[in-house]
């Protein structure tokens, strides 16, 4: 049975950061991907004789486990696998590798001998097994590679997580450059002159139809050497990987000049204080600032003018800079004014802040194009600021956001506060070339005014009541049901508060509303479930996810209310949670649902059954489709149980003061009562203390006689249901994993979808109706009659107010 692989991830982290034990996760990192990298080539290239990587004989993982527990492991990694494997490849150096014998990171003796050790029997697990996997056949390594990297930026810090950019701010860049739709092929050259890891460069790459060609420049030695790892990992072995510093010593060049590409992505350091170090500027042999020289000290539009010396004539590009790029003056503004008028900003994004790993400001994605750059009128923009969602320390994307963000850039869609196209006439004459997204865009949500004339006379504001069009535009006559004329521009409740709820819920309008959205799901339900029961092992799921999310939004859009990147992110989540590890369980194993045994080792060792469990088709499923009656049972047992119980616990309460029945005993058990009883036997000042006692020995007995029913009830419903999974065709699995639990979750996620709908309206009428409420003159004379009632009682005890 397949690894989920969420838990093959998050064990896989948890061992690693267990062996961590005090170095810097930026360290740590470069041996954890290092063992990654060498088991993954050792599974798929070993013994393979034309393969793009070379594996030397003894110098793969296999023979990397035979070093454990020997005095000497780190230094037979560096010389018998690193070495030989390095050179043996042109494309790898033994510096792309951290120091396995450094004693001063791994410990000396035994401590590196157990470190070493452990760590290498952590990529034992079988499930990592990348025999057979490709990167862009959705194998587990591009994610677990993913997800390592991910968390050793979180935990390296501040200053030290620079290496990795964020995978969903990748993904934006590598759909809104165009890659997707264009005609791509191995000529077809993709570059990113701050490479770091090489996660966005290949973000990019995977998102082209077929294999491009990819360069990247990393100025840190430790971190080009991993994002050469990274292409080799990802099945990019060609990629091509220099290390330099970009700006001084460009590596790809052609006749002597910047070699130029069809795309070129970047997230250079923030506001670089040093970029001109070893430069001159002023005479730069690759013409890179004939747009003008950045400030010594602000380096953003030093790698921006790289970029675009970089493009070819037709190429496009993005850049992540911080916002100042936008509004700077000086020499920066002077840059600024030159590329507008140039044409070559295609447009900006604006990013929500806190999205990166060395720096919490907020940023923006400055997309160049150069092919219709004599044609371009304006400048798109997006200010996205508000679309994010907290994670831990930091702010992530989720997936709503990003495709609402690439949606609107490809369709150069206008959304008040959110995006427009802007002409350069309105930048170079109202704005002198200042580029900040608040002058174009408003993106800050509207203040709640409050109306003087409501608070002074009552009455709710009607342009309040009409700011909930949306509303009455679905149900008009519900308008009416709730509201009622006070006086021209002002209405006043026509139902109770407390009624306003299920005056929305029970009217007509809205029930056939809710019925409509009810339908419109099962349409697509439907059709859905019929595609979803076809799957066939060797499916690919990030192929499935794809349909299947990008068919659910084509069919919410336009419809009223609802937000149809709301119900997407739903679904996201879902697949994220529980729908993505069956599908890998459904490309591996196929349409079984196999029950697992649970075991525990206890002290000694020994194994003890804990039950058991099935992940594709957990028990609560088969349960409600083929033992309804027995869980029903059930069901009514646990509800007598909890009302003797209850009332078993009212009695003690009622008797446990001191007058009460239980009160000479020390504690309420059944042997301290049935004694009570025998002891009160025939005294007739105690008739009312033993038939409350009798009373409890009854329901204790009843208490007793429910829990043994239970527990035999639900062993015979526990083994019936384990002996009906063998039973299963494969058609009932398709329905209960397809109809039972994965629709029926989407499912009823969107109607809590349309519950929010109907409570947002709930509310914010309550709250219209509670701040007019009163009016300033009723409350005077509220206040008016408690003074008057203090004094009348400061009087009458003497006092004068």
């Amino acid at each position: 049975m397949a690894i989920k692989k969420s838990e093959l991830y998050s064990s896989l982290w948890a061992g690693c950061d267990e062996l961590r034990d005090g170095m810097d996760a930026s360290q740590y990192k470069d041996y954890v991907l290092s063992l990654l990298f060498i088991k993954y080539v050792s599974d798929k290239y070993a013994g393979e004789p034309y393969a793009p990587i070379a594996i030397p004989e003894g110098a793969d993982f296999k023979a990397m486990v035979a070093l454990k527990g020997r005095a000497d492991i780190g230094d037979q990694i560096n010389k018998k696998i690193i070495a030989p494997l390095a050179a043996a490849n042109n494309q790898l150096n033994q510096a792309d590798f951290p120091d396995f014998n450094d004693g001063a990171k791994l410990g000396d003796g035994k401590e590196k001998v157990d470190r070493l050790t452990k760590l290498i029997a952590i990529f034992e697990n079988p499930a990592l097994d990348f025999g057979k996997n490709r990167a862009e056949d959705d194998d587990i390594l591009g994610d677990a590679y993913e997800y390592l990297m991910r968390h050793f930026a979180t935990e390296s810090g501040k200053s030290k997580g620079q290496f990795y950019t964020p995978a969903e701010v990748s993904r934006v860049i590598a759909q809104v450059i165009g890659i997707r739709q264009a005609i791509t092929g191995p000529d077809t050259t993709v570059y990113d002159p701050t490479c770091g890891s090489g996660s966005l460069l290949l973000k990019v790459g995977d998102e082209a139809a077929t294999k491009v060609s990819l360069y990247g420049q990393e100025k840190d030695q430790a971190t080009s050497g991993l994002a050469r790892l990274n292409m080799i990992l990802h099945d990019n072995p060609t990629a091509q990987i220099e290390q330099g510093n970009t700006l001084t010593t460009p590596k790809f060049k052609e006749h002597g000049l910047i070699k130029h590409f069809d795309y070129v992505v970047a997230n250079p350091p923030f506001s670089d204080k040093a970029w001109s170090t070893g430069l001159s500027p002023h005479n730069d042999p690759h013409e890179r600032f004939s747009f003008g020289v950045p400030p010594a000290k602000q380096g953003d539009y030093a790698y921006l003018l790289h970029i675009i010396r970089s493009l070819k004539s037709t190429g496009t590009g993005a850049c992540i800079l911080p916002h100042g790029v936008l509004f700077r003056g000086n020499a920066e503004a002077d840059i600024r004014k030159a590329l507008v008028r140039r044409g070559y900003i295609k447009g900006i994004i604006g990013l929500p802040p806190n999205l990166f790993y060395g720096t919490g400001i907020p940023a923006c994605i400055i997309v160049l194009d150069k092919k219709d750059a004599a044609a371009r009128k304006g400048i798109f923009m997006i200010d996205a600021n508000q679309g994010f969602i907290k994670d831990g320390a930091k702010n992530r994307l989720r997936a709503q956001d990003i495709h609402k963000i690439v949606d609107t850039f490809t369709r150069a869609l206008e959304i008040p506060g959110y995006s427009r196209s802007v002409s350069f006439d309105e930048i170079e004459q109202k704005n002198d070339y200042n580029l900040n997204l608040p002058r174009y865009i408003d993106s800050q949500k509207a203040e709640d005014r409050q109306d003087i004339e409501a608070h002074l006379k009552g009455g709710i504001p009607e342009a309040d009541v009409a700011a909930l069009t949306p509303y009455w535009q679905v149900c008009p006559g519900l308008k009416a049901s709730l509201f009622k004329l006070n006086r021209p521009g002002y209405l006043d409740l026509a139902v109770e508060k407390a009624t306003i709820k299920s005056t929305i819920f029970d009217h007509p309008e809205f029930t056939a509303f809710i019925g409509t959205m009810a339908q419109h799901f099962a349409d697509w339900r439907g059709d859905t479930a019929a595609k979803l029961k076809a799957l066939r092992p060797g499916l690919h799921p990030k192929e499935v996810i794809g349909w299947l999310s990008e068919g659910l939004l084509a069919h919410y859009s336009g419809r009223s209310l609802i937000d149809k990147y709301d119900v997407y992110q739903h679904l996201m989540n879902y697949w994220t949670e529980a729908m993505q590890d069956d599908c890998y369980a459904i490309a591996a194993d196929g349409w079984k649902a196999t029950p697992q045994r649970l075991t525990e080792a206890d002290k000694k060792g020994k194994l003890k059954d804990k039950g058991w469990t099935c992940d594709l088709v957990p028990k609560r499923y088969l349960v409600e489709r083929y033992f309804a009656a027995e869980q029903a049972a059930i069901d009514t047992l646990i509800a007598d149980l909890g009302a003797t119980s209850a009332a078993l616990a009212e009695l003690e309460e009622e008797q446990g003061g001191e007058d009460g029945a239980f009160a000479d005993l020390e504690k309420i058990t059944a042997k301290a009562v049935k004694d009570r009883v025998k002891e009160i036997r025939g005294d007739k000042e105690a008739v009312e203390e033993g038939i409350a006692l009798k009373q409890w020995l009854l329901l204790s007995d009843k208490k007793s006689d429910l829990k043994k029913k239970l527990k035999e009830a639900e062993t015979v419903l526990d083994a019936a249901a384990y002996a009906k999974y063998p039973k299963l065709s494969e058609d009932e699995v398709k329905a209960l994993v397809v109809d039972d639990k994965w629709l029926a979750r989407i499912d009823a996620d969107l109607h809590s979808e349309m519950d929010r709908i109907s409570q947002n309206l709930t509310r914010r009428i309550h709250e219209l109706a509670e701040r007019y409420e009163t009016p300033m003159p009723d409350l005077i004379a509220r206040v008016t009659a408690l003074e008057t009632k203090v004094e009348g009682h400061l009087h009458a005890m003497g006092f004068e107010w």
